[in-house]
């Protein structure tokens, strides 16, 4: 009889352990595939930039400082770590709210069917860079839930689940989204 007790309590254990297992990973990938997600639109990002820049250039000669630092800024974020990635994406953002106020300086770039465009392009790839971070942050908040919380702890570290890090800003300018206006 005792025996029988040690196999069944033996069984429920390794049951709850694999599928408390196999629900980290399902978490853990989810994390990617947000991450992952967030990247396409960034990388969206990184694609207009250059274009962005070339127009305003056309018509702001003087703002070559600001034109640099948008460049810059887009370097640093293309090249950046995951861990690093949301710095450097404040960094980009607030680069790119200094371009695009120029153009309240320049009322021929504000006409520009082809800047009007780019801005409406790039307002729509921030609102989904912002969607692809909810979505991130929400993964990534399930996940360390489940690491942390008991008994579920035991087997994230018998199997070496981390947290994961959310996709925050560094300051509050930078949580706010590129500001476009026409």
């Amino acid at each position: 009889m005792m025996g029988i007790i040690i196999v069944v309590v033996a069984g429920v254990v390794i049951i709850w352990g694999a599928a408390t297992y196999n629900k980290l990973v399902s978490l853990r990938m989810n994390v990617k595939e947000g991450f992952s997600t967030i990247e396409v639109f960034l990388k969206k990002r990184y694609d207009l930039i250059p274009n962005l820049v070339e127009t305003v250039k056309g018509y702001a000669t003087h703002e070559k400082g600001t034109l640099e630092q948008v460049i810059q800024a887009r370097g640093n974020a293309i090249s950046s770590s995951p861990k690093d990635k949301s710095k450097y994406e404040g960094e980009l953002s607030n680069a790119l709210s200094r371009l695009l106020m120029i153009s309240e300086n320049y009322p021929d770039l504000k006409a520009d069917l082809q800047f009007i465009n780019l801005q409406k392009e790039l307002q729509n790839i921030e609102s989904e860079i912002e969607k692809s971070r909810r979505y991130y942050n929400g993964t990534v908040n399930n996940l360390n839930k489940v690491i942390e919380k008991v008994p579920s702890c035991i087997i994230a570290s018998l199997f070496k689940f981390k947290e994961e890090p959310f996709f925050e800003l560094e300051n509050i300018e930078e949580r706010q989204n590129v500001q476009v206006k026409f």
